[in-house]
């Protein structure tokens, strides 16, 4: 699995951004979004049962992370199609302000390292990615288990101090000088 300090690799995937099929699809590269940090999490399959509960959250703080001048971006090996039939279909997930990446070759999962061997989709997995595409924070659940989004931006939150931050750093906290 790629961990912090490796690029994040290139890729390009059509991602769902919308429910209105006229514009619902969109291709996102490496490039995309550029000069932003990134925030990719990952999801085993849609239409189950933990997963939109985290993509519903993540969805709820997307002002948050556009606030620290980060894109989320969440995916995993469905379909774009399967992404809209899901978003359409599921109320918590109708008005997703972020995209979702459909990864369905897998090429991105296994240049990340991410793919679950035994069930062959991805593990539930985040990256956060600085604006020079350098991977800074990594972490990887169970499939059984959800991710908490409020760590993710804390985290978010110290990389972009520069600085030290002690154990449960919060923002707005002084950060440690030595």
């Amino acid at each position: 699995m790629l961990t912090v300090g490796e690029k994040f690799p290139n890729f390009e995937v059509a991602a769902t951004v919308d429910t209105n099929p006229a514009k619902a699809f969109q291709t996102i590269t490496h490039e995309s979004y550029s000069g932003k940090w990134k925030v990719f999490f990952f999801w085993p399959k849609d239409f189950t049962f933990v997963c939109p509960t985290e993509i519903a959250a993540f969805g709820q703080m997307n002002k948050e992370f556009q606030n620290r001048n980060a894109q989320l971006l969440g995916g995993s090996t469905d379909s774009e199609y399967v992404h809209l039939a899901w978003r359409e279909h599921h109320p918590d997930l109708k008005s997703l302000p972020f995209p979702m990446l459909a990864d369905i070759k897998r090429d991105l999962s296994e240049q990340l390292g991410i793919l679950d061997q035994k069930a062959g989709v991805c593990l539930r997995a985040t990256f956060i990615v600085d604006p020079e595409g350098v991977i800074r924070f990594v972490s990887v659940n169970d499939l059984a288990i959800g991710r908490n989004p409020q760590e993710v931006l804390r985290v978010l939150d110290a990389l972009q101090t520069g600085g030290l931050t002690p154990c449960n750093w919060q923002k707005g906290q002084d950060t440690l000088h030595v």
